[in-house]
C-alpha cells in the first residue's frame, strides 16, 4: 500500500487534537489528485508510552538503569502495579470510550496519587456535586502528569506532553548544540518514535517525507526523524516546513542542517510542496523545470542556497481545499482537564476541528507581533459560504461538530456572515475563535455569534494600560476592552485574555496598574480566564526591526541557524522577571473567583507602589457604555421563531379597538406583547422578512420607511417597551 508522500508531525504538540498543518496540506493535495498519507507521530508515541506494556517497560528501564531519584519516584515504583493495572482503563476513559469509569475515579479510590494530587482544590466547589465526568477527567489528568513527571525524572529528561527537548529549539542562533545532541545515542523516547516511523515507512514506501515543525518543542524530534530516514532510507527525500521554519529559519546558513533534510520550505506550504513533489516524484515529466523552487532552502555545492526562482503564484484561499483529517487517529486523542477553569479546558478537553477564517491578520499593526512575515501580513479572508461548506465537509468526515478558528485575529465582519450562514443552514456546531477586543463586537453581534454556536473567544488585552496599548498600536483601549468583554459575557460567551508584562518602557507603576485593571475585569465577571507572558523581542516584529525606537538595546549574535527571539536591555533598567510569580499567583486566584479583596502588595515579596487606578474604573466603563443609534444600512435580524397571535377586543377611552396578542416562545420561556391590530400585523410581516433564514435581510432604514408609510414616528416605536422586549430576546442590529 504505497503512498508517494508522507506528511508527518513529530512529537509533541497536543494530547486532545491533531495540529492541523498536515490536514491542510493533505486537503490541498486532494485538489491536485496527489495521494498522501499523514500521521501525528506525537499522539502515537504517547499512546505507546502510556499503555500497560509501555509503562511496564518504562518502570523496568528506570529500575535497571538505576535512574530512580527521590522519594516521589521511589513511591511510584512501589505502586507500579497500580499504575500498570489502571493505565489502559484511564486512557480509554480520557478518549471517551469508558465513561462508566468516571464515578470510580471521582471516588478517589482507584488511582494511585503522586505529588500532582497535592494541588487538588475543593472538587465539588470547582465542578459541582454532579460533575463526575469533569472531576474524573481532572483527577485522571493529575494521574497522567504524575507519570509524566516520573518519565522526565527517571526515563527521559526531555519528555513533556506538548514538547520534547524544547530548550534545544529556542532561539538557537547556532546549530552547534542541537547538532551535538544528534550525535548522541538515541533516547528512550527517540526509540519509540523511530520504531513507529519505521513501521509506516515500510508500509507506505514514500518517496518524499514532509515534516511539519510548528513549535520549538517539535524541532529535535524532527531532526531525529530526518536523521533516521537519511541513514536507513537514503533514496527518500525529506523536507521540513511549518511555523518554526517560517519564523526561525529565514536566515539559515549552516550546511550541516542538510545532513538531515533535503529541503526546508518557508511560509504557505501548498505551492512549495507541489513543486517538491514534481521534483522528487514526477521526475519524468519533461515539461517541468526541476531547478525552479518556491521559497525553498537546499544544498548545492556544499553551500546553503535559497531558491525562490519559480514564477508561479501562491494559490488563493478559495483554491486550497478543505482540510482532510483522514489517516489521523481521531478517536484515540486524549481529553484532559488540567485546572478547574472552563475556558482553560477548551485547549485540552475535547477534539476540535481547526480552521482559519482568513489568511493573515486584518489588523496587522501590533508592534510586538511578526507582522513582516507572510502568515500575518498577507491578509486574505475566506468567503462565508465556502467556509461553512468546509465546516459541513469536516463534520461529515470526522463526526465532530466542534471547531476552533485559529486565526491570529478572526475578522468580525466574516464572523458575522459565517454565523448567519450557519443559522440559515440549521447546522448545530460549537465553535470558538481568537479575536481582537475591538468595538465592532457589539452586544447584538455577540448575541448572533452565540446563537450560531460560539461559546468562547480569546484575545490580547496585552498590557492593560492605555499609554502602552497605544505604543503597541493595538487599536483598543482598556475601556473598550471592558465593554466588549461585557458584551460577550452577556451573550454567554466565555472570554480568555492574553496578558503581557515587561513591554519596552513599561514602568513598575504601569505593571501594578495593569494588574489592578485585570483584577477588576475578573471581579466584574467579564473575563473568565487569562495568561500572563513576559514580553519577548522577536526579529520580525516592528520592535525587532527598529529596537532603538522603543528604548531597548538588542544583544545580537551571528545567525547561522534559528533567528527569532532576541535578548535585549530595556532602558528603564527594571527587572521585570521579579513580577512573574506574583502576577501568575494573583491571576490563578482571580480565575477561581477568589482573592479580589487582597491588596496587590500581598501577591509580591518585594515592595510595590499602590495602584493609581480608581477602584471602580472597570465597573464605570461597563455602566457608561453608550447606546449606539442604528445606521440606516444596518441589518435587522430576527433570530427566533415567529410568534402565535390572538386577537381580542377591548375598550380604550370609550372606543372599542382590536388588540393583537403575540406570544413568543423561546428556548427558555414565553413572553407576550400586545399591539394595536394594524401594527401587530405589520410586525408579523416584518419579523418574517427579518428572519435569519431569509437570504436577504431588511435594513434599519427599510424597516423605518415601511413603518412610517403606515403609521407615525418610528423612533418612538423602536424605543418603546414592545420593541425593547424583542431586542432582549432575539432582534439584533448588525
Amino acid at each position: 500500500m504505497t503512498k508517494d508522500t508522507l506528511l508527518l508531525t513529530p512529537p509533541f504538540t497536543q494530547l486532545n487534537t491533531p495540529y492541523p498543518a498536515t490536514a491542510y496540506l493533505k486537503g490541498f493535495l486532494n485538489t491536485k489528485g496527489i495521494s498522501a498519507f499523514q500521521m501525528d507521530l506525537g499522539i502515537e508515541v504517547i499512546l505507546e508510552l502510556f499503555s500497560k506494556n509501555g509503562l511496564q517497560n518504562a518502570f523496568e528501564y528506570a529500575v535497571n538503569t538505576k535512574r530512580i531519584k527521590g522519594e516521589t519516584a521511589r513511591r511510584m515504583v512501589a505502586l507500579k502495579k497500580d499504575y500498570i493495572t489502571t493505565i489502559d482503563a484511564v486512557v480509554s476513559f480520557l478518549q471517551g470510550k469508558n465513561q462508566t469509569l468516571a464515578r470510580q475515579i471521582a471516588s478517589e479510590n482507584l488511582l494511585p496519587e503522586g505529588n500532582r494530587f497535592n494541588q487538588v482544590v475543593d472538587l465539588e466547589l470547582a465542578f459541582g456535586e454532579m460533575g463526575y465526568q469533569d472531576i474524573a477527567k481532572h483527577l485522571a489528568t493529575l494521574y497522567l502528569e504524575d507519570i509524566s513527571d516520573f518519565i522526565k525524572t527517571c526515563v527521559d529528561e526531555n519528555f513533556g506532553f506538548s514538547r520534547y527537548a524544547e530548550r534545544l529549539g529556542r532561539s538557537a542562533n547556532s546549530f552547534d548544540e542541537l547538532y551535538e545532541h544528534l550525535q548522541n545515542e538515541v533516547t528512550y523516547i527517540d526509540k519509540i518514535t523511530l520504531n513507529l516511523l519505521d513501521e509506516r515507512l515500510k508500509i507506505y514506501q514514500p518517496k518524499l517525507v514532509c515534516i511539519s515543525v510548528p513549535f520549538p518543542g517539535n524541532l529535535y524530534s524532527a531532526f531525529r526523524c530526518g536523521q533516521f530516514i537519511k541513514s536507513n532510507y537514503p533514496t527518500i527525500k525529506v523536507a521540513m516546513g511549518g511555523g518554526f521554519a517560517n519564523t526561525e529559519l529565514r536566515s539559515l546558513k549552516d550546511v550541516r542542517v542538510f545532513d538531515f533534510f533535503d529541503y526546508i520550505t518557508l511560509d504557505d506550504g501548498e505551492l512549495p510542496i507541489e513543486i517538491l513533489i514534481s521534483n522528487t516524484i514526477d521526475t519524468s515529466n519533461s515539461n517541468l523545470n526541476h531547478n525552479l523552487f518556491k521559497r525553498t532552502f537546499l544544498k548545492e555545492k556544499d553551500a546553503v542556497i535559497y531558491n525562490d526562482f519559480s514564477l508561479r503564484k501562491d494559490y488563493p484561499q478559495a483554491e486550497v481545499g478543505t482540510p482532510d483529517y483522514s489517516d489521523l487517529l481521531l478517536d484515540r486523542y486524549i481529553s484532559v482537564i488540567e485546572m478547574a477553569n472552563p475556558m482553560h479546558s477548551l485547549w485540552s478537553d475535547g477534539r476540535w476541528n481547526k480552521l482559519t477564517m482568513a489568511h493573515g491578520c486584518y489588523w496587522g499593526k501590533c508592534t510586538f507581533c511578526d507582522i513582516s512575515l507572510d502568515y500575518i501580513k498577507n491578509y486574505e479572508p475566506a468567503v462565508a459560504k465556502q467556509l461553512v461548506d468546509r465546516i459541513e465537509t469536516l463534520i461529515e468526515q470526522t463526526g465532530d461538530h466542534g471547531f476552533h478558528f485559529v486565526d491570529e485575529a478572526a475578522p468580525p465582519a466574516l464572523m458575522r456572515e459565517m454565523a448567519l450562514e450557519i443559522l440559515r443552514r440549521k447546522i448545530v456546531v460549537t465553535w470558538w475563535a481568537n479575536i481582537r477586543f475591538e468595538k465592532s463586537f457589539t452586544e447584538d453581534l455577540c448575541k448572533l455569534l452565540s446563537a450560531s454556536g460560539c461559546i468562547a473567544v480569546s484575545g490580547g488585552l496585552e498590557v492593560a494600560s492605555d499609554r502602552l496599548l497605544k505604543l503597541i498600536d493595538k487599536g483598543v483601549t482598556v475601556e473598550q476592552v471592558a465593554q466588549v468583554t461585557d458584551a460577550f459575557t452577556e451573550a454567554n460567551i466565555m472570554v480568555h485574555a492574553y496578558l503581557m508584562y515587561g513591554y519596552p518602557t513599561q514602568t513598575i507603576q504601569e505593571t501594578v496598574d495593569s494588574l489592578e485593571m485585570v483584577r477588576q475585569l475578573f471581579e466584574a465577571g467579564v473575563v473568565d480566564s487569562g495568561f500572563w507572558h513576559q514580553f519577548a523581542l522577536t526579529a520580525h516584529s516592528p520592535i525587532g526591526i527598529a529596537p532603538f525606537d522603543y528604548g531597548i538595546i538588542p544583544q545580537k549574535n551571528e545567525i547561522t541557524f534559528a533567528n527569532n527571539d532576541i535578548a535585549f536591555e530595556d532602558s528603564t533598567g527594571i527587572d521585570h522577571d521579579q513580577f512573574s510569580f506574583g502576577l501568575k499567583k494573583s491571576l490563578y486566584n482571580y480565575m477561581h473567583g477568589v482573592g479580589f479583596e487582597i491588596p496587590l502588595q500581598e501577591w509580591f515579596e518585594f515592595k510595590i507602589p499602590k495602584p493609581k487606578v480608581d477602584s471602580e474604573y472597570i465597573f464605570d466603563c461597563i455602566n457608561d457604555a453608550e447606546t449606539i443609534q442604528p445606521k440606516s444600512s444596518s441589518k435587522i435580524i430576527w433570530l427566533e421563531s415567529l410568534p402565535t397571535k390572538k386577537e381580542y377586543r377591548k375598550t380604550k377611552k370609550g372606543k372599542e379597538i382590536i388588540v393583537q396578542q403575540l406570544t413568543f416562545h423561546t428556548k427558555k420561556n414565553n413572553y407576550v406583547i400586545e399591539l394595536p391590530n394594524a401594527i401587530g400585523n405589520w410586525l408579523l410581516e416584518m419579523l418574517e422578512k427579518m428572519s435569519v433564514y431569509q437570504d436577504q435581510n431588511l435594513t434599519f432604514g427599510e424597516l423605518k420607511a415601511s413603518f412610517e408609510r403606515e403609521f407615525e414616528d418610528f423612533t418612538l416605536f423602536w424605543y418603546g417597551n414592545e420593541l425593547e422586549e424583542l431586542r432582549e430576546n432575539g432582534l439584533v442590529v448588525l
